[in-house]
Parts: structure tokens; C-alpha cells; sequence
């Protein structure tokens, strides 16, 4: 599955995004960085591919090749998707 990183609704595009494709929710770019499954805040450029050229705005539509559309639960940026906190986890795990 397929999930916009800002209002995290589902895509149901299938196929290539291409640059200018919209969310249809909340109109936010899709082929942007937060979307891409290379995105990684820990990473240098926030990017796991090391031959991607640096995009500055992660937010925004780019020209990057290497986009790939990050599948999984709509967690791109590694909080939780359902709003439940790491250390309400953690704690659940104690109970």
C-alpha cells in the first residue's frame, strides 16, 4: 500500500508517479522524498541511495531518478502512523 507522508490517506495510484502528481486529499507532491522509499533522515542528504543527486526541499515535487514509492504503513518519516507514541509501545510491552 501506498500513503501520502503529509495526511497520510492511502494512494491508489498504481504505475509510475510521475513529477507532478498530486495527493488527492491534500494536494501535497507524491514524487517527493518523504515519499521515496530511499528517504532516511539518518541518512547523508537524508537519501540511502548514494548516487542520487542532494534535493534540498524533501516536501516538494523533484527530478530525482531514483524515486521510488515507499510502500508500507504510512510511516515514512518513522513515527508511528496510528498516532501511538514509541514509548507507549514500549510501555504496553510492560504491562
Amino acid at each position: 500500500m501506498r500513503f501520502c507522508f503529509h495526511c497520510r490517506t492511502e494512494i491508489l495510484l498504481t504505475g509510475r508517479i510521475g513529477r507532478r502528481e498530486l495527493c488527492p486529499h491534500c494536494g501535497r507532491d507524491l514524487h517527493a522524498c518523504r515519499n521515496c522509499r530511499f528517504y532516511d533522515p539518518q541518512a547523508y542528504n537524508s537519501c540511502r541511495e548514494s548516487q542520487a543527486e542532494r534535493v534540498l526541499d524533501k516536501d516538494r515535487g523533484n527530478f530525482c531518478d531514483y524515486f521510488a514509492y515507499r510502500e508500507g504503513d504510512g510511516a515514512p518519516d518513522g513515527t508511528p502512523a496510528s498516532g501511538t507514541s514509541v514509548r507507549d509501545k514500549l510501555a504496553s510491552l510492560f504491562k
